[in-house]
């Protein structure tokens, strides 16, 4: 299984003093962003802000990223320039719209790691995908590289390009939801569920972070520091889910050496799904730490 990324937090990448606060926070992932949350005249102090923060900062366990502008935009060449020395874990490719957006990045990426004679795909590719025409690609785009580990689902850029009324029930934005982490599945990805934007709102935010988990979402996109802990609890399979889930995969592992496929264990017939489930939440809880 890849690497837990319950908690994806993006931070502006031309304040240093934020990155350096999103360093200490723990988080499974920092995004250190160079498209939406920076003006167009801060691009270039962007790029050299995260090129000096991955070279100086300790983020500890936190995955590395980075957010290019969108491919097509013009800018993406140079933020690809400016990081990839600095050795980020990933990059992070915004509004997605066809596999051969993400080809063109893997290749720029694939280049650079045979010039610096690093190892081939160790720098990861997560694809945010936020219209209608990727939901409609979506296969195509999620089978587009083996570097590429998660589809992050944007709501609010889906809402506008569609025209939809975005909802705190969310029904506007189900459709696209579901399917990106059914493709996420298929194509053995990740999938990281959409942001909550009311940052004061921990109940609210709860409630979608763990109605994203019981989806099959990986994680969720943070917007501020103070959704990084509750979200990561979210998408942490309880005591109480671990210890289940070595009670039936411990009885099918006993049953199977005696000869005996199905089986009742408390009432309930397990067979191969809930072993699988069992396995996953089991997984979960190891990337988990």
């Amino acid at each position: 299984m890849s690497r837990a990324r319950r908690a994806l937090l993006y931070v502006p990448g031309d304040d240093l003093h934020k990155i350096h606060k999103a360093a200490a926070l723990d988080a499974d992932c920092v995004c250190m962003d160079m498209e939406d949350g920076v003006a167009l005249n801060r691009k270039d102090e962007a790029r050299q802000t995260i090129r000096e923060a991955l070279q100086t900062l300790d983020f500890g366990r936190s995955e590395r990223l980075a957010r290019i502008n969108p491919v097509g935009s013009g800018l993406e060449a140079q933020d690809l320039a400016a990081v990839l020395p600095a050795a980020p874990d990933g990059i992070v490719i915004p509004k997605v719209e066809s596999a051969a957006q993400i080809v063109q990045v893997d290749r720029a990426i694939a280049d650079y790691e045979a010039r610096a004679g690093l190892p081939a795909g160790g720098i990861a590719l997560l694809a945010v995908v936020e219209s209608a025409r990727a939901i409609v690609d979506l296969a195509q785009i999620a089978g587009a590289a083996p570097r590429l580990e998660a589809l992050i689902f944007g709501a609010e850029d889906y809402a506008g390009d569609t025209g939809a009324t975005r909802t705190l029930e969310g029904w506007e934005v189900f459709y696209a939801r579901s399917a990106v982490v059914t493709h996420a599945a298929a194509f053995n990805l990740q999938a990281i569920d959409m942001v909550y934007i009311n940052f004061k709102d921990t109940a609210g935010l709860l409630r979608e972070a763990q109605a994203g988990a019981g989806m099959a979402f990986s994680g969720k996109q943070v917007i501020h520091p103070s959704q990084v802990e509750p979200v990561q609890q979210a998408f942490t399979p309880s005591e109480a889910e671990i210890e289940n889930a070595r009670r039936v995969v411990s009885a099918f592992e006993a049953h199977q050496a005696a000869g005996v496929g199905a089986f009742a264990l408390d009432g309930k017939m397990i067979d191969a799904p809930v072993i699988k489930a069992a396995r996953r939440v089991l997984e979960r809880a190891r990337a988990a730490g």
